[in-house]
């Protein structure tokens, strides 16, 4: 390591990187731009709701702020998954009520954001892309056309646990050579700017982050480890943000 360089490993797991990459896009400043003068959309997701959070400062319902989630063969819950909040749409900073974030992207303009989670990765090639079940494309699909041809920025939140092997591109070719109903969602990859934990860490204290290491028991299945390099100071401004994401529930589950 290069003298004063210092280097540590965190593990979080999937909701704590969830608030993670919540508090890094809210400060991103791309989102910061926007908010001081242009609209920031946030369209439904699980990532988002926590997005939702951070940039309100509110607590929400935040299995209530989904669409299509992906659980377990044959789940039962007790939580309600249900898309029963509205969208936020803020333009200058302020709320714009009654808007859905679909509808805001026709006034959008470039330095605009229209943000929406993933859920697939390939960071190395630096694709993301989304599974798709509706007929018409869902979100993406009502969104996409406007955001490319307005120049509006697609930001994507998504974490490191979502990565998959292989091209996406032709992943998503593969699924359309055959199929039809009954035959499960297909994939969309999407081009915009990825938002991962990675990111998030660079945001908020500077550092270099990488990924090192996956998976757990404990409650740490799914988690992400990672290292990151810095300077004394900014090792220890990432121990005191993660310091307060520590023990985030899981999601659907009130601290």
């Amino acid at each position: 390591m290069p003298a004063g360089e210092h280097q540590k490993s965190f593990v979080l797991t999937v909701a704590e990187s969830k608030r993670l990459i919540a508090r890094g896009v809210a400060k991103s400043p791309l989102v910061q731009r926007a908010l001081q003068k242009g609209i920031v959309a946030v369209a439904k997701g699980t990532t988002n709701g926590y997005i939702v959070e951070e940039l309100t400062g509110e607590a929400i319902q935040k299995p209530h702020y989904c669409t299509g989630t992906t659980r377990p063969h044959g789940a039962q819950t007790r939580v309600e998954i249900a898309d029963k909040l509205p969208d936020l749409v803020l333009r200058d900073g302020k709320r714009w009520e009654g808007l859905a974030a679909t509808e805001a992207v026709a006034e959008m303009k470039a330095g605009d954001v229209f943000i929406k989670g993933a859920n697939a990765l390939n960071y190395e090639l630096e694709q993301a892309a989304i599974l798709v079940g509706h007929p018409t494309g869902g979100t993406i699909g009502a969104a996409l056309g406007s955001v490319v041809g307005r120049r509006a920025t697609l930001l994507i939140p998504v974490g490191l646990e979502k990565s998959v092997p292989g091209d996406l591109y032709e992943t998503a070719r593969r699924l359309t050579e055959v199929g039809g109903a009954g035959a499960g969602p297909t994939l969309w990859p999407v081009h915009g700017e990825i938002f991962t934990e990675l990111e998030a860490l660079e945001v908020l204290s500077g550092v270099e982050a990488r990924p090192i290491g996956s998976g757990g028991i404990l409650g740490a299945e799914g988690s992400v480890r990672i290292a990151v390099w810095g300077s004394a100071e900014q090792i220890e401004e990432v121990e005191s943000l993660l310091g307060g994401i520590y023990g985030e529930p899981p999601f659907g589950q009130q601290a």
